[in-house]
């Protein structure tokens, strides 16, 4: 077993480390920027602890089981969105001001990881899977045969899930139907957060009961996958460390850099906060699932970004309150105005449409589609009688397709109370397809 790794390796890895120094400088040298260097400075040091992250999740796999891998690399994932959210709900503890777009950043990387991500995925498996056939055609000995589960994974219209993932489906549904409470009260309260945090508790035991899984890495992680297992994991927690001191020394001053700058030319600051905030935040994750995605591991890729839906409709709207109270927030309880109000409802209704979409456990090219049109036909239409039509729209495609496949309903019950997984390793290139019942 080698106990160093490749140079081109270490030459990735070196590269990833290098992103984010400018911005610790920046930081600790008390070096003042216009708001514009500012966003693009810690913005890169978030892509860069996001690329560090993703490698490090993904090699942790060697040591954690299961799907609780992909829970735990998905929640690692998604750190940088936490920081930045986090920062505006403290924030706003002190500043009310700030009130909006802590619920203004939740909504909009929500919103962003169904309407962008999940279609993403789908598309880069095609790309995948495209790339698969053509090293067929040509005679490639390494390519695989007709019968991989990958690639039956991946035809037939669409994309297949495990049965597996209905242990995500069942709690993604709970968090959603919990998640219309919210709006009633026009405010995320500590009970909420307490509620939530106990959900995703739950979860985490759920999926810890799976079966485990040998992880295929390539790139950067296979090179740290080969070291000895002292180095491996020295390794894979000094990426996790130095991805950490990145992100928290980033976070802050970017969140109010893209405040400032959205001020400075005229756009409306939530909107920046809605959307641009997300994009950067949420590339770690994107990045692992089209990862996984492209190596035809969609089940995977799938299930990573339906964990970090999980997670950030529980964990982070749970911690919301709580951040907002150690901040100065009165009794924990964040207000949300009319807008964010709207912000809330039609995220939410987004929410029992990706579940109703994956509920015959089945993703199909469609379905993507109709997600992706979806969520970037609302950007035109700002006004707030348009947006609860799109929260309607989203409601009545999410029960006519609930009613279609009402017979999924009760297996999927069944799977979570009653299915136990055996503590054994397989390998994810040859494990064949789970009984969908």
């Amino acid at each position: 077993m080698p106990t160093r790794m490749p140079r081109d390796s270490l030459l990735k890895l070196a590269v990833a480390v290098a992103i984010p120094l400018p911005a610790l400088v920046i930081r600790f040298s008390g070096i003042e920027l216009s708001p514009y260097w500012s966003l693009l400075a810690y913005g890169a040091a978030i892509v860069g602890a996001a690329v560090l992250l993703a490698w490090a999740a993904e090699t942790a796999q060697l040591d954690i089981s299961g799907s609780l891998a992909i829970a735990v690399l998905a929640l690692i994932a998604v750190l940088p969105e936490y920081a930045v959210d986090l920062v505006f709900a403290y924030t706003a503890g002190h500043e009310p001001g700030y009130a909006q777009y802590a619920a203004a950043n939740m909504t909009g990387s929500n919103r962003l990881l169904l309407g962008f991500g999940w279609p993403l995925v789908a598309l880069v498996a095609a790309l995948g899977l495209r790339k698969l056939r053509k090293k067929r055609r040509a005679g490639d000995s390494k390519a695989v045969g007709r019968d991989d589960p990958r690639e039956v994974a991946t035809v037939g219209g669409g994309i297949q899930l495990l049965a597996k993932r209905r242990i995500e489906l069942t709690f993604l549904s709970v968090a959603a139907l919990y998640s219309f409470v919210i709006p009633l009260f026009r405010s995320i309260n500590l009970w909420d957060g307490v509620i939530l945090l106990g959900m995703y508790a739950v979860y985490l035991w759920r999926v810890a009961k799976e079966e485990r899984e040998e992880p295929e890495l390539i790139g950067v992680c296979a090179s740290i996958g080969r070291l000895p297992k002292r180095y491996r994991r020295a390794c894979v927690v000094g990426m996790f460390v130095a991805a950490a001191a990145f992100i928290l020394a980033s976070a802050e001053p970017f969140a109010h850099s893209l405040v400032l700058t959205g001020t400075s030319l005229g756009i409306d600051e939530f909107l920046l906060v809605q959307w641009l905030a997300p994009l950067v935040s949420e590339s770690p994750e994107l990045i692992v699932a089209c990862l996984l995605a492209y190596r035809l591991r969609s089940d995977d890729a799938i299930g990573t970004l339906l964990s970090s839906k999980i997670n950030q409709w529980t964990l982070l709207v749970g911690a919301i309150p709580f951040a907002y109270l150690i901040g100065g927030g009165d009794n924990g309880s964040l207000p949300l105005d009319g807008r964010q109000t709207q912000e809330f409802i039609l995220t939410a209704t987004q929410t029992v449409l990706g579940f109703a979409v994956l509920l015959n456990l089945r993703f199909s090219w469609k379905e993507a589609v109709t997600l992706a049109a979806l969520f970037f036909l609302q950007f035109p239409f700002p006004q707030t009688t348009v947006r609860l039509g799109f929260s309607a729209a989203y409601i009545l495609l999410a029960l006519v397709i609930i009613v279609r496949d009402r017979e999924n309903l009760r297996p999927m019950v069944r799977y979570v109370l009653r299915h136990r997984g055996r503590a054994r390793r397989t390998t994810t290139s040859t494990a064949a397809l789970e009984d969908q019942d």
